[in-house]
């Protein structure tokens, strides 16, 4: 069975700083691609950002780029999302991806598995 959950949302002040966790594990998951996507109130679907499983290759939304950090330590399962100098156009529920295979991916419709979402709120 995989199960993917995120953690680590909260309200914060615009120009603060907030690390997501998403834990990811299960049969299929073996040295797959990750991704983080969210939904703004009002917004439609945006991605964030993504990794392969070695972290060679991270790809980056363009109204993150230079603000957010994704990461992963395999030994835990787990991946991060370091979000840096938060603005209030951050706010949004943020979830968690899991892919088969170890191609990353921007698309959303690529990835099978998804956590709940955590919701990040940016006050001006």
């Amino acid at each position: 069975q995989v199960y993917v959950a995120e953690t680590g949302g909260g309200l914060v002040q615009a120009g603060d700083s907030l690390r997501l966790s998403c834990v990811a594990s299960g049969p299929t998951l073996a040295r797959n691609a990750m991704g983080w996507f969210r939904q703004g109130p009002g917004k439609g679907f945006e991605f964030v950002a993504t990794t392969t499983y070695s972290g060679t290759t991270v790809i980056y939304g363009d109204s993150v780029k230079g603000r957010f950090t994704i990461s992963r330590d395999n030994t835990k399962n787990t991946m991060y999302l370091q979000m840096t100098n938060l603005k209030p156009e951050d706010t949004a529920v943020y979830f968690c991806a899991a892919k088969i295979g170890m191609v990353a991916s921007v698309e959303e419709s690529e990835y099978e598995y998804w956590g709940q979402g955590t919701q990040v709120n940016v006050s001006s």
